[in-house]
Order: structure tokens, then sequence, then C-alpha cells
């Protein structure tokens, strides 16, 4: 269901930057049309600039593997120290490959490259899954999601970029083992969860279908 809503439907008033790193935070001034037909009392907000991120499930159709990958992350290690996430959280990651989108790049382009840099495989076929927001109440970033074909190695191995400071494992596993997991709450990532989900509900159509066609490169 698409809301009726439109840009016509806001009145932003003030922005201004408070912050600006690799990162920006803005603070916006706005009102907006109320679904009683009113306008709302200006407001404030502040927003995280993080850019724009491209997210791919590897799969190796002719041997059923997921090739997944694990590494730590900072802000789950600031989120495990919280009482409220009760021990659920952990520092070092279990997750798909993803990449934020560049100037002048697109987010199948980054889908492939981060592939190659995170993970040491070659992205073939490719299937646009859809696009998401991560935290709408406070952060401007989208996923763009895609699910693409490749040939899984025959070990996992470390990769990721020394000068980024990657040290990114990377796991190759049956679909099975892997829909355990999500049943047993041990992947966390956001990203990972939609894109494994996703990959749930349709890993019967994707495996035949390119199974029954050749590697495209």
């Amino acid at each position: 269901m698409k809301t009726l809503m439109t840009e016509r439907d806001i009145d932003l008033l003030e922005r201004e930057t408070r912050y600006e790193g690799i990162f920006r935070v803005e603070r916006w001034r706005l009102r907006h049309r109320r679904f009683d037909g009113d306008w709302s009392p200006p407001f404030d907000r502040e927003i995280f600039q993080r850019g724009h991120a491209a997210a791919i499930v590897l799969y190796d159709a002719d041997r059923d593997l997921l090739v997944l990958i694990e590494q730590f992350r900072i802000g789950a290690l600031a989120a495990a120290e919280a009482p409220e996430t009760e021990g659920d959280i952990e520092p070092w990651m279990i997750e798909i490959v993803a990449g934020i989108i560049d100037d002048g790049e697109t987010a199948a382009i980054v889908a492939r490259r981060e592939s190659e840099e995170e993970a040491g495989v070659t992205v073939t076929d490719l299937e646009m899954v859809g696009r998401f927001v991560l935290s709408p109440g406070v952060c401007s970033e989208t996923i763009a999601l895609y699910c693409g074909r490749v040939v899984a190695p025959d070990v996992g191995g470390i990769h990721g970029l020394a000068h980024e400071h990657e040290d990114i494992k990377v796991h190759l596993v049956p679909p099975a083992d892997v829909f355990r997991w999500l049943d047993e709450g041990r992947i966390t990532n956001a990203t990972a969860l939609v894109g494994l989900l996703w990959f749930r509900l349709n890993h019967d159509r994707i495996r035949q279908h390119w199974r029954a066609k050749p590697v495209t490169g």
C-alpha cells in the first residue's frame, strides 16, 4: 500500500549542518501535513547522513552454498554494552557483503566490487531484490539489495582491504544451516536478516533458475 502523502505535504523550514566528517549530522526544522488534513506545528529533527549502500546475498547454485562473511563492528560493540540488548548482540557479526555507493557508482557496480574485495568471488548473474531504509527515524541510509550468483571457493579465507583495516572471514554455508541460524537468532545484522529471509523464501526458485543456465560471467 502506497501512502497518499507526497513531498507537497512537507514544508522544510530550515536545514543546517551540525557535524561533518566521514559522515554528516544535520538539523532539519519542518512541518508536515497530518492525516486529518491539518498541518503539524514546526518541529526539529536531527538526521544522520551516512550515504547509500548496496548489499548482496552470494549464492553458488551448482554447489548449493551461501557465501557469508564475518567481521568486527564498532556499532555492534557499543550496542552489546547496553543492558537493553541482554547479551543478544556480539561485536563480530555474520553478514552478507555490502558497501557504500560512492559518487558516480551504481548500486550494482558496488555489489560486484565488494563481492571481490570482501569475499574473493566474482558475481556472474545478478537479481535485484529491492531497496529499503535501515533506520528511518534518524538515518537517511538506504540499502539496494541483490542476490548474486558466484562460484564459491573451496575454502573461505580472510579478505578485506588493509588500508581500511578490514579483517573479513568468509564462511561457506549450506542454506539449511543458515536457515537454522536464522531460527536460532544467531544472525543479528539487519541487512543480512532481510537478505537471508528473502533468500529462504526464494531458495528453490533461484537454485532451479540458475542451475538451468550456464554461468554468464
